[in-house]
């Protein structure tokens, strides 16, 4: 059986999301640097702090910031999850209608997601997903191309 965890319902690997990838890096080197100063300890005498200090514990753990979106991680009303989920799809690309609007209009801002997928497609989920893995390790993420906002149509 494959591991769909990080592959979300439109086609994205997480493991190229800056939020799996700098954010948690970037989270944990201000961490250390806040506890090396005290922080830890004499924070909590500040307004807001606990309440920061948990947040900035949550976005060093990735699986706590975002699971991914087929445990309920990412934008509650994405309207791809839902379409996928009601028509009993894993991945959009594997759907007749791919590409639809709504992938057409995510597409917009994640320019590499309809080649992705027809490339996932071609190839089958076992070799993509050690392509996407490949990827990370020469340091891509998404957010280095990411456009415009989008906005995906209901």
């Amino acid at each position: 059986m494959t591991e769909l965890t990080l592959v979300t319902y439109c086609g994205l690997y997480c493991g190229l999301c800056a939020q799996r990838g700098r954010i948690p890096q970037r989270a944990e080197a201000l961490k250390q640097a806040m506890t090396g100063e005290g922080y830890d300890f004499w924070g909590v005498e500040i307004p807001g702090f606990n309440e920061f200090w948990k947040f900035l514990n949550n976005i060093c753990d990735p699986d706590k910031s975002c699971p991914g979106c087929r445990q309920n991680g990412g934008y509650p009303d994405c309207s791809i999850r839902k379409c996928a989920r009601s028509i009993k799809i894993d991945i959009c690309p594997f759907c007749d209608q791919y590409p639809c609007r709504r992938i057409e209009a995510l597409a917009k801002g994640y320019p590499t997601l309809i080649p992705d997928g027809k490339r996932l497609k071609e190839i089958g989920i076992d070799k993509w997903l050690e392509e996407q893995r490949k990827r990370i390790q020469t340091g891509f993420q998404y957010a280095d191309i990411r456009c415009h906002p989008y906005e995906i149509p209901e």
